[in-house]
């Protein structure tokens, strides 16, 4: 058992430099004079970040007269954890072979993404699109369940602020022909809004400045 706790101790740390590396590597394509303005958030020691294991099971056969809504019966799927987007800053997922992870388009049209266990996929939270100030936009993706056969396996590391933390872009990516899209906030403020609303929900939108409406 401590074996493990070290593994996925090591594995942490690991994974969250890489995280770093890529929001280095963010900001100082954006212009941000200071490149360790997203990454130290992550490597804060009050850093909220965690790391998460999912496991879908094998996709349930239902009888042949029996037909739920959680089918999509065009794709033979389920859902297994339903639309949403990350609200961390970014997100570090890793799986097996089963497919299952889709991301949503512009248009709401969802794309499959293939699934390769030697590499990592990566996807924009709700925090980096404020801090960015849209530059980036977080991704709404869902997990289905479409295999069997065989379970869906993963791990997902969410790179996230300390919780006193002051969400706002940085004054560089907001001009008079780019004005500030989000209203400052703590990821406290942003943590509790997630937690009132459904997973589904647009929670990014709370902290919209009302003129972009």
């Amino acid at each position: 058992m401590v074996h493990d706790r070290c593994i996925v101790s090591e594995y942490t740390e690991e994974v969250r430099e890489v995280a770093c590396e890529i929001l280095e590597l963010m900001a100082e394509g954006l212009g941000v004079p200071d490149t360790s303005l997203f990454s130290k958030l992550i490597r804060d020691s009050e850093s909220d970040s965690l790391l998460r294991l999912n496991h879908y099971p094998p996709l349930p056969i239902p009888p042949i007269h029996h037909c739920t809504n959680d089918f999509d019966n065009s794709s033979n799927s389920k859902v297994g954890f339903g639309e949403h987007s990350d609200p961390q800053i970014l997100t570090i997922l890793r799986s097996n072979d089963v497919a299952g992870l889709q991301i949503s388009l512009q248009d709401g049209l969802w794309v499959p993404v293939i699934p390769d266990p030697s590499a990592f996929f990566v996807n924009v939270g709700d925090v980096l699109e404020v801090m960015t100030n849209g530059r980036f936009a977080s991704v709404r993706h869902r997990a289905m369940m479409t295999n069997s056969q065989k379970s869906r396996m993963s791990m997902a590391y969410f790179g996230a602020p300390p919780l006193t933390a002051r969400i706002v872009a940085p004054p560089v990516l907001v001009t008079p022909q780019t004005p500030s899209l989000f209203r400052p906030f703590t990821w406290a403020d942003y943590k509790k809004a997630t937690y009132s609303l459904r997973l589904g929900d647009t929670r990014i939108d709370l902290f919209r400045n009302r003129k972009d409406f």
